[in-house]
């Protein structure tokens, strides 16, 4: 079957077209890819998929119906069936195929015009030996007494293989939670992860909770300090104010990655300090639930019959009930992150937690949860904090209002962008400021949450790689955002303003390596 002939998969907002293709065979291939567009295009290396075997010579027999997809582009969530499951399968490939392109960003696949490779082909062999020599070099620099920095960033910035546990070792050092220096890195990781575990033992608790098998006493309901006190240094006080907070997160993790289920399975190494039944401690998961009143409406009919119901049964208020509740001693990927983000806003109460911050830790923790080490996945959380941590106290700025119209600000972040299209492309830029397209109607979400809802998550992963590795990875993302732009000018220079805002803010080219060819090619001419 020829890729050719399946066009451009259109995509809404996180639900984009999948291939629901075999697995088991993979063969790094080049040409053009029928996931991702028609002939001509290239393929982003060792894609794992049926559709890259070279067709008999012999006219092939008419393909099967394909099933038919919702047209909703940007009316609304394009319905899939079986689509969390194929997204698991795509996440499976896509990350390799990302990893394994050249050293060049845009390059990779080579072979010209839609010409594929079959398994003996030379082409094929080359493209493999290429993707071991990049898993090599980075090998070679990360096993140095002393890691040399230029050299990992230049290696990361094309892109890290996922092979190895390479990805999630990288992202450690150039975010700064490990240093250069590996002798010292057991005993730094040790250090931080007990730190951790000690923010967990001094606020996932809940004040009032005794434990009658330890023979502990409610000392912590007194005359002085009682659920009704509202002094503000009450442990009861602050314990409800953070209820606040925790309902927020809540709401937003339970559906961080919609597309895929990873974040609603449970995880292999839950954290025992708080599912363990001798300890004063609770889950934040029961904690939303004691917190979360089910109302119901009382009526009395003429007969002086009561009749309780409860109206709101499909309403935000019963949503704990929508997802499947884990066995006892179980929790899923994303009470991990819900924890993660609730300590954060706790150690942090000028900033606490603003909505999208979900959307940062997500790929961090899905990236350390996936490692193929048990040693490292085990604590992929306490690495997760800090790491978020490190990222955070370089982008929170954006997340803090008052600094808006700052030159730290994401206002000004924004402007820049508009500016250094200016430069770039004056007639493009001329033609948004003629129909008033303002940066703030889509640049905010890009900027502050690091493209991770403009494309699915494999592609997010790549797109970090780069970010992470430039030395002003944030102006790098400048740059990113300047070249989303241009690579649709044509599209913006015809359309009008309606049109223009639906291509912005869902944006149409999924080819993430294409993007940050041009975003390099903008940042060399500088």
């Amino acid at each position: 079957m020829e890729a050719g002939a399946q066009g451009r998969a259109r995509k809404s907002p996180r639900a984009h077209s999948l291939l629901g293709h075999p697995t088991d065979l993979k063969l790094p291939a080049l040409g053009s890819w029928a996931g991702r567009g028609g002939a001509g295009e290239p393929v982003p290396g060792g894609v794992t998929c049926a559709l890259l075997l070279r067709p008999p010579p012999r006219p092939p027999p008419p393909p099967p119906p394909r099933r038919q997809r919702a047209a909703g582009r940007r009316g609304g969530t394009r319905t899939r069936r079986g689509g969390a499951e194929r997204a698991r399968l795509r996440l499976s490939f896509r990350s390799e195929a990302f990893a394994e392109r050249p050293a060049s960003l845009g390059g990779g696949g080579g072979g010209g015009g839609g010409s594929r490779g079959s398994g003996g082909d030379p082409e094929v062999n080359t493209m493999s030996s290429l993707h071991k020599s990049r898993i090599a070099d980075f090998q070679d620099v990360l096993k140095e007494p002393t890691i040399a920095l230029e050299k990992l960033r230049e290696l990361s910035f094309s892109g890290i293989p996922c092979e190895g546990g390479l990805r999630c070792l990288c992202w450690k050092i150039l975010l700064n939670y490990l240093p250069l220096e590996r002798a010292s890195w057991t005993a730094i990781l040790a250090k931080q992860r007990e730190l951790y575990a000690q923010f967990l033992r001094e606020m996932i608790i809940q004040p009032g909770i005794a434990k009658a098998n330890m023979g502990v006493s409610r000392e912590d309901v007194t005359f002085e300090d009682h659920p009704l006190n509202p002094n503000p240094d009450s442990r009861w006080n602050t314990y409800f104010k953070d209820n606040e907070v925790l309902l927020q997160i809540d709401k937003d993790v339970r559906r961080l990655c919609p597309d895929i289920s990873f974040f609603q399975r449970a995880t292999e190494y839950p954290c025992l300090l708080i599912l363990d039944p001798q300890n004063e401690f609770e889950t934040l998961r029961k904690r939303v639930e004691q917190t979360t009143l089910k109302s119901q409406t009382v009526a009395r009919n003429r007969s002086g019959v009561t009749n309780m119901s409860s109206p709101n049964k499909n309403s935000a208020s019963s949503s704990v009930s929508k997802y499947e509740v884990l066995p006892n001693g179980c929790e899923a990927h994303w009470e991990v992150v819900e924890r993660i983000l609730f300590i954060y806003a706790k150690l942090n109460p000028g900033i606490a937690y603003v909505q999208g911050m979900n959307e940062i830790v997500g790929p961090l923790y899905y990236t350390f949860a996936t490692d193929p080490s048990s040693e490292w996945k085990e604590h992929a959380e306490a690495d997760t904090f800090f790491c978020f941590t490190n990222l955070m106290a370089e982008i929170r700025d954006n997340f803090i209002k008052s600094l808006d119209d700052s030159q730290c600000g994401i206002t000004y972040k924004m402007e820049k962008v508009y500016s250094t299209l200016k430069d770039k492309d004056v007639e493009l830029y001329l033609k948004l400021q003629e129909q008033n397209i303002k940066p703030q109607f889509f640049a905010f979400r890009w900027l502050t949450l690091l493209l991770s809802q403009e494309f699915l998550l494999p592609d997010v992963i790549r797109i970090w790689d780069s970010l992470f590795a430039d030395d002003n990875r944030f102006d790098f993302l400048l740059l990113v955002c300047c070249a989303m732009l241009i690579l649709i000018r044509e599209q913006l220079l015809e359309g009008d303003f309606t049109v223009n805002m639906r291509l912005l803010q869902d944006y149409p080219i999924t080819d993430v390596c294409q993007i940050l060819q041009k975003a390099k090619e903008l940042q060399d001419s500088q």
